[in-house]
């Protein structure tokens, strides 16, 4: 099935078709099995010399965790903490655990890592084995670890977890995969320490956050900064691989600009072709599909930064908790009932 159709049965009003119903149970079970050796005690988190924060997500897709993730590194950075963020490197081809240097490579090391390391400057580890990366970080002089996703993984101890949900979308059908977008119960939001909402309208208890875009940069960075609303009143194409391309077109026409949508699966290799549409007109992409796209991009190749706004009181409390370092007794929960 397309991510389209996905996307109308997921989060809008089309009906589960029965053959995704029937995988509900299969899902349920498999995690079951998964979740015993770590409910049993057989298998236990691995608990690292420095906190860790896990900034995750319940629902399948992009919710906003990068963004996010960037803002507690300046947040940290500013309190001074030395932080240093950790992933599994989603859309790279790296296995064993590695340390980005100051260009890392997308194909290698994946696109959100990347663009992690690039804007931020942090030290950052990816690796399929989540726990000898956060190891690395720890080797290298950080004092707290950041876990870009990793909600549903309890190999990594973890002393504060942070839920990030789509505050338009929510949590859609309210479904298990594969018939809706959950991948365990949200039952699981009672869990952690904080629910941001990114959008829509936060829920008593969650933290809001927005994600303004004001202006484009260059990708090959042939041409200067320009406000983005330079191009309004233009037709231009938008590109997104991202978890909710729609969320990138609207907020591109809410500045007045004539989309001409191109969505991409999330985390899509992207190649010369992808961009080529022979009309000349501008291309507008997402920070993370223009961390793949440097090398060959032209000139008329912008990217649309976005930076994650949320209140202080936010980050002052996840400060506040992580001098306490209080370690969490309730962060383990891998079965999908629901």
């Amino acid at each position: 099935m397309k991510q389209a159709d996905i996307d109308r049965i997921w989060y809008g009003a089309e009906p589960v078709p029965l053959w995704l119903r029937l995988l509900v149970p299969v899902y349920r079970m498999l995690r079951a099995v998964v979740g015993l050796t770590w409910r049993s005690g057989l298998r236990k988190p691995t608990r690292l010399d420095v906190p860790v924060i896990v900034v995750g997500n319940i629902t399948a897709g992009g919710t906003g965790k990068t963004p996010l993730v960037l803002a507690l590194v300046g947040a940290l950075r500013s309190r001074g903490w030395q932080p240093g963020v950790v992933s599994r490197g989603y859309g790279g081809t790296a296995r064993l655990p590695v340390l980005l240097d100051d260009a890392p490579n997308p194909a290698i090391a994946g696109d959100e890592p990347s663009l992690i390391r690039s804007r931020s400057g942090v030290p950052v580890a990816v690796g399929r084995d989540r726990v000898a990366a956060a190891r690395l970080l720890a080797g290298a002089g950080v004092d707290v670890i950041l876990a870009d996703d990793g909600l549903q993984n309890p190999s990594l101890a973890r002393d504060i977890e942070i839920c990030v949900i789509d505050g338009e979308r929510r949590l859609g059908n309210g479904r298990l995969l594969p018939a809706g977008p959950l991948r365990e119960s949200d039952a699981r939001l009672a869990q952690v320490d904080f629910i941001v909402s990114n959008g829509g309208q936060p829920r008593p208890g969650e933290v809001p956050m927005s994600l303004p875009g004001s202006g484009a940069l260059s990708v090959n960075g042939a041409e200067p900064p320009r406000p983005l609303a330079q191009f309004a009143g233009q037709r231009v194409h938008a590109v997104a691989g991202i978890g909710n391309p729609g969320r990138f077109f609207a907020s591109l026409r809410a500045q007045g600009i004539e989309v001409i949508e191109h969505a991409f699966d999330d985390h899509q290799a992207l190649g010369p072709a992808d961009l080529d549409f022979g009309d000349g007109l501008p291309i507008l992409m997402t920070e993370k599909d223009a961390v793949k796209c440097v090398s060959f991009a032209d000139p008329n190749c912008w990217q649309v930064p976005v930076s994650a706004e949320l209140p202080d009181t936010f980050f002052d409390a996840v400060d506040q908790r992580l001098r306490m370092r209080q370690p969490r007794q309730h962060g383990t929960p891998m079965a999908a009932a629901g």
